[in-house]
């Protein structure tokens, strides 16, 4: 049943990725506004339905990895060992994703791509904003729960809204200047650095 299900869950990953990969090559090749979530779905070898059944709308394919990164940070902060500070979990939870990025979308050319189109396409910008405020107030509420003595709701979110926009700010200016994945990665582990040093 375990081996089933480990089965199941590669299977649903790797379409996935097929999906990803196939609107990635198709907007850099004809465009944003010239690809239609059918040529995704025909590209990857697969049926439209079988896209809706992993994106809401074409504007996620290009938030596919955001979730993950976004649970990987709320399991490291939920994870804090005893002894461990303030600025060890937050550094921890932000080099996960950092660590994701670096996995999934700065070798596929999703993170560039994003980059790019984040500036020109309205229906991409609202999804990236709502996906930000939403995962900014995950982790500061996580944050929050972890250091209850420590922490105010106002204080956890200015040190998640100062960290994720730091490193945010260093990958898209780094993407937008052609920067390759090791120099992105470094310019947001260099931002993760400073927010980290003004917590104490």
């Amino acid at each position: 049943m375990v081996e089933k299900h480990g089965l199941r869950e590669r299977k649903k990953l790797r379409t996935r990725q097929a999906l990803i990969e196939a609107a990635v090559r198709l907007i850099e090749d004809k465009g944003y506004d010239h690809v239609t979530v059918a040529e995704i779905a025909d590209a990857a070898e697969m049926s439209p339905r079988t896209f809706f059944l992993h994106f809401q709308a074409k504007e996620d394919v290009l938030l596919a990895n955001a979730d993950v990164r976004v649970d990987l940070a709320l399991q490291a902060i939920a994870e804090r060992r005893a002894g461990e500070r303030l600025p060890e979990v937050l550094v921890r939870a932000m080099d996960q994703m950092i660590a994701n990025t670096w996995d999934s979308d700065l070798p596929s050319g999703l993170a560039a791509l994003r980059a790019r189109l984040a500036a020109s396409v309205p229906a991409l910008q609202a999804r990236l904003l709502q996906r930000y405020l939403t995962a900014q107030a995950e982790l500061a509420q996580a944050l929050q729960r972890a250091f209850p003595d420590r922490l105010d709701t106002i204080t956890a979110s200015a040190l998640v809204g100062a960290m994720v926009g730091a490193i945010s700010a260093s990958a898209l200016t780094a993407l937008q200047r052609g920067d390759g994945p090791n120099e992105v990665r470094n310019a947001m582990r260099q931002a993760m650095a400073l927010v980290a040093q003004s917590v104490s």
